[in-house]
């Protein structure tokens, strides 16, 4: 018999790769979609068309729509994706954040233990959630965020997952992903933005690029990658948390230059601080530093240690840095030339 799986957040880019996967392994897959003024079918047009997966519109903030989706879907599995994940607009919306990325998942548990007390959950932490600590962080690190963001996660996570799993049994396990890419990456996330831009510079479509704290670390992978995880964790006998990450870190500014030199550009920074510059050789600036892009409160350096994964899950990333950039880069200039044409 097939397995059911829901997706929350199935379209955004998690949800589309999970959903793919999941397609792949013989599920039978069902997304909540939540109505936005945007294109929702963007990243899963193809699933839809196809028939290979069902929609059923709800939002994580009714209640009634949460039961009548799980009602309708009869999951085995949830995957709960969806959240308000961009940790700038947090700062500004800390009421929504905590409306979707909290109560909303105390919504989804609560709906489910009602529904079938053998559904099995994956919820979708974050690396945001160590914020201060420092590297390299695991599953024993402890939590210091420092954005609404990774408060809500945080909260979510030890009350939702944690307390549920050990008070009432449940089967529900917290993916902490570190920072994943593609190019299905909203263009308003730094890295997505750093390659649609140069890639738009490129073409003559733009002539420079505004970006905050070049000197934040991230541990970049892939999110086709990363979504295979999600499946292994639910598959295990017993629930826990697992760190998913490539146990490397780069900046900004690396990512930056990467994606410069695979797009055709020899660059160099000249200045410091707000002053910082990044020229090609031509001496034409392509980046700028600009204070309004600096969060109230940086993560400086994440670097997780998937050492628990790999031993329980036999689970690794398979593509490289530069092998990220490289795909994110190709694909938005393969995007841009059309327009250029």
């Amino acid at each position: 018999m097939r397995k059911r799986a829901l997706i929350t957040g199935i379209t955004g880019q998690d949800g589309s790769y999970l959903a793919e996967h999941l397609v792949s392994k013989g599920y039978e897959v069902f997304g909540m979609l939540r109505r936005t003024s945007t294109d929702p079918l963007m990243r899963i047009e193809k699933l839809y068309m196809d028939r290979q997966i069902t929609l059923v519109n709800g939002d994580l903030r009714d209640m009634g729509a949460v039961e009548r989706v799980l009602a309708e879907a009869e999951p085995d599995e949830i995957y709960n994706l969806a959240a308000q994940s961009d940790v700038s607009i947090s700062f500004a919306c800390p009421e929504e954040t905590f409306e979707i990325d909290y109560f909303g998942v105390g919504r989804l548990v609560h709906a489910a233990m009602k529904a079938n007390r053998e559904i099995r959950i994956y919820q979708a932490s974050t690396s945001e959630m160590f914020g201060k600590t420092p590297p390299p962080q695991n599953e024993s690190s402890p939590f210091q965020p420092v954005s609404p963001y990774a408060e809500a996660k945080v909260k979510a996570h030890e009350d939702y997952v944690v307390n549920y799993r050990t008070r009432h049994g449940l089967f529900i396990c917290g993916g902490i992903l570190f920072n994943h890419e593609s190019p299905r990456r909203g263009k308003h996330f730094v890295t997505r933005k750093i390659t649609h831009s140069l890639a738009k510079i490129k073409a003559g479509l733009q002539e420079t690029l505004f970006l905050g704290n070049l000197d934040a670390k991230r541990d970049w992978g892939f999110a086709g990658d990363y979504v295979e995880a999600m499946p292994m964790m639910l598959a295990q006998a017993t629930a826990e948390d697992f760190v998913i990450a490539t146990g490397e870190s780069h900046t900004v500014r690396d990512f930056f230059a990467t994606a410069a030199r695979i797009a055709g550009f020899d660059v160099h920074f000249e200045g410091a601080g707000l002053r910082e510059v990044a020229k090609d050789a031509r001496g034409q600036v392509l980046l700028r530093v600009d204070e309004k892009y600096h969060r109230p409160h940086e993560v400086d350096f994440l670097c997780g240690d998937a050492t628990k994964a790999r031993a329980k899950l036999d689970w690794k990333p398979r593509h490289s840095f530069d092998a990220l950039v490289r795909m994110m880069m190709e694909a938005d200039m393969r995007e841009v030339s059309p327009v250029r044409r």
